[in-house]
């Protein structure tokens, strides 16, 4: 692979370093001339004090998409899932509700880099149960930064949470979704204010979901020589509730000579209980070890972290920003699991989990303006993580079964430090370039009372470049480039040597276990981009880019002692590909006499493969090869409406020699009406799902001796929803 792709990168760096010479030349030659009038006026435009000029998707050096608090609130959203699968370039896996896994570039595994206020959530932390009206934007990164973490291999998406703002603000919204089997109230209360120097803010979201749905499977085996020999239906039946509190308080202390201290808490609590039922019917072939069962769950979660953070600034014009973090999370899961044959009962086992997580975390930044034109940015991060498990699982003696018990507890260390600095520096009025450097080293030490204690160390060094050029002749043309090196590091679930056993072991239901030999993924990235915009806020953009990764992580499933398991290991080197284009704009900026209707639009295709897997359909964890969004808004009077169409392509992915995965096509289609009866009040109602497509999922293991498939399907349901907003 390096064989090949090295002269594709000195081809891209001296195609780069060939526009950056050209240009400097270009503008060194014409800037006497153009001095007095065309280029001193774009000078003055470098203005970026202005909020209302500042836009960052078109002015930042470093790739960047903000989606505004109006944009995230729009259609009513209770789970910030639904938010981000209508951003352009962003698919959300699973088929809706609660637990699915946000992508970039449709890649999954981790590869996309999840942030609130620009630091990563513990393990455990659910992000579906974050309110989208405690978010104050979402910043969509698609190339990395020195800044943040460079485990960021598909890119990153930073939840900003709502700050201080300058006027007094009190606002409560009471709300109610309904469907099938489903009802949803929410609360959800805004308030802040000033006193002279101390700006105060605090958000608090209350969630209540209630849900039932049937969940079909099947199961199909056959015989080396293509005979049917297994046939197994599944009807499964899940009730749930889930309840989830998210405060947000806020302190913003303005000091004498432009210092500010500023103390920042998120508390959210949620508990999420199920009641499922499962019944196996085995037409013919090996009748299921437990083909009744009922499953309670109840899961308990906390999570609890506090900022500190203190700005500086110099006489120099140098500023100093520093950052201190508390978090603390807890996790409790009971799960009772109990099976019968016929009126026989074969199992009753209950295990009872618990964990916390305790960190503390350091940031610092100093940006000195050295030199004219350049914003110099030193820093450090670090943070230092403990987590402890334990897990008690007794089962009773039943049918002349032996009673079993189990008492295990596993504690995990991670201390993480970086230092990163970086350099934006404006080469001329129409050439930027942002050079950046991130060393981050990882040490995880893990123990427990039934395996070895195992130790893993990881470092590495992203050097990274980012440049944007505007194209001369035009205030409207820019083209930019980007070279990175991320990785992504395996997180301490992956990596506990302890096997948690499936119900009815399979080759398609295997255990899982973790693998403490597993090691970072390291990834080479080009980005480039071309992009359009006229007035009114229309813009247009076709984007490329690649990544290639060493030692990928792949879930295998083995047999092992008996049984079979599921667990994450390297395989090898892999390359993915993908091409992107977007477009919004107001119809008026096309045609003055046109409605109020503003349209947005993008395309994504995605490509990848991986070497040490046989073609077709070799493609990285389920990478969806196609996604798409649409959307449009009209407002006539006090009635803002609107649509949004998102469309995510399934398909059959390769995973190994002996297993297959396959995802069905899913399209969303979701409405928003906004009606204001006065400054104070106004009433939304939104239309999700409408389409009320099936998820349908199905993995697969073969081998000389035949195969095994397993398929699901989520149904799928459209929910009402109306929001009362009440200002005060």
């Amino acid at each position: 692979m390096q064989d090949h792709s090295k002269p594709f990168r000195l081809t891209i760096i001296a195609a780069a370093v060939a526009l950056a010479a050209s240009a400097h030349a270009q503008e060194a030659q014409t800037g006497a001339a153009k001095a007095t009038s065309t280029e001193a006026p774009m000078q003055k435009v470098e203005v970026r004090g202005s909020a209302e000029a500042y836009d960052p998707r078109r002015d930042d050096t470093a790739t960047k998409i903000v989606v505004n608090h109006e944009e995230i609130v729009k259609y009513g959203d209770n789970n910030v899932l639904d938010v981000l699968k209508r951003v352009p370039g962003v698919t959300v896996s699973g088929g809706g509700g609660r637990g699915g896994e946000i992508r970039m570039r449709g890649l999954g595994s981790g590869y996309t880099q999840i942030l609130i206020n620009g630091e990563r959530a513990p393990a455990g932390f659910s992000i579906d149960s974050l309110a989208p009206d405690v978010i104050e934007r979402i910043e969509v990164l698609r190339a990395a930064t020195a800044e943040f973490s460079t485990q960021s291999i598909a890119g990153t998406i930073n939840i900003v949470l709502k700050k201080a703002i300058k006027t007094a603000q009190r606002e409560l919204k009471l709300g109610y979704g309904r469907g099938p089997d489903y009802s949803n109230p929410t609360a959800n209360l805004q308030l802040s204010d000033r006193a002279g120097k101390l700006s105060w803010s605090l958000a608090a979201n209350a969630i209540h979901q209630e849900s039932a749905r049937p969940s079909p499977a099947l199961e199909q085996g056959y015989d080396a020589a293509g005979r049917s020999v297994l046939l197994r239906e599944t009807t499964s039946y899940s009730a749930t509730r889930f309840d989830a509190l998210n405060i947000s308080p806020r302190l913003n202390w303005n000091l004498e000579g432009g210092d500010t201290v500023t103390w920042q808490t998120f508390i959210n609590v949620n508990r999420f209980r199920l009641n499922g039922t499962s019944d196996i019917t085995t037409v013919y072939g090996a009748p299921a070890q437990y083909p009744h069962q009922w499953l309670p769950m109840t899961n308990d979660n906390q999570f609890f972290r506090t900022d500190l953070n203190w700005t500086h600034k110099l006489e120099s014009g140098s500023k100093l920003d520093l950052k201190i973090g508390g978090v603390l999370g807890g996790l409790g899961n009971v799960t009772r699991r109990l099976a019968y044959n016929g009126a026989t009962q074969t199992l009753d086992s209950k295990i009872d989990s618990k964990g916390t997580d305790r960190g503390f975390t350091s940031t610092g930044k100093y940006t000195n303006p050295l030199v004219e034109n350049h914003a110099l940015a030193l820093g450090w991060d670090f943070g230092y993580n403990n987590r402890t498990d334990a897990r008690l699982q007794r089962d009773a003696s039943i049918a002349g079964q032996p009673a079993y018990l189990s008492d295990e507890h596993y504690k995990g260390r991670v201390l993480r430090f970086a230092g990163f600095a970086q350099d934006e520096w404006n080469v001329t009025p129409r050439w930027s370039v942002y050079l950046g450097m991130r060393w981050e080293g990882i040490f995880t030490r893990i123990e427990g009372n039934t395996f070895d204690t195992a130790h893993t160390r990881s470092s590495v060094w992203s050097p990274l470049m980012q440049t944007m050029y505007k194209l001369p002749g035009t205030k409207a043309d820019q083209v930019r480039l980007a070279l990175t090196r991320t990785y992504k590091a395996p997180d301490v679930q992956s990596l506990i040597p302890h096997r948690f056993l499936s119900l009815n072991n399979s080759s398609t239901e295997p255990d899982f276990m973790g693998n403490p030999d597993l090691k970072p993924e390291l990834a080479r990235g080009i980005d480039a981009a071309y992009e359009h915009f006229w007035d009114g806020g229309g813009m247009a953009s076709i984007s490329a880019s690649t990544r290639q990764i060493t030692d990928f992580t792949r879930q295998l499933t083995i047999f092992r002692d008996g049984r079979w398991v599921g667990l994450p290991s390297n395989f090898g080197n892999a390359r993915t590909y993908g091409l992107e284009l977007e477009t919004k704009f107001p119809l008026k900026s096309l045609w003055a006499e046109a409605p109020a209707l503003d349209l947005r639009a993008s395309v994504s295709r995605n490509w990848s493969t991986v070497d040490s897997v046989a073609a077709p359909n070799n493609r990285l964890d389920q990478q969806t090869p196609v996604s798409a969004t649409f959307g449009l808004d009209y407002k006539v009077g006090q009635l803002t409406t609107g649509a949004s169409y998102a469309f995510k392509n399934g398909g059959q992915v390769r995973i190994s020699a002996n297993q297959l995965a396959y995802q069905s096509v899913r399209r969303d289609v979701d409405m928003y009406a906004l009606w204001k009866f006065d400054p104070k009040n106004q009433l939304r109602v939104a239309l999700a799902n409408v389409l009320r497509q099936d998820f349908i999922n199905s993995g697969s293991y073969f081998d000389q001796n035949g195969s095994v498939t397993r398929t699901s399907i989520t149904p799928g349901r459209m929910v009402v929803r109306a929001t009362m907003e009440m200002k005060f």
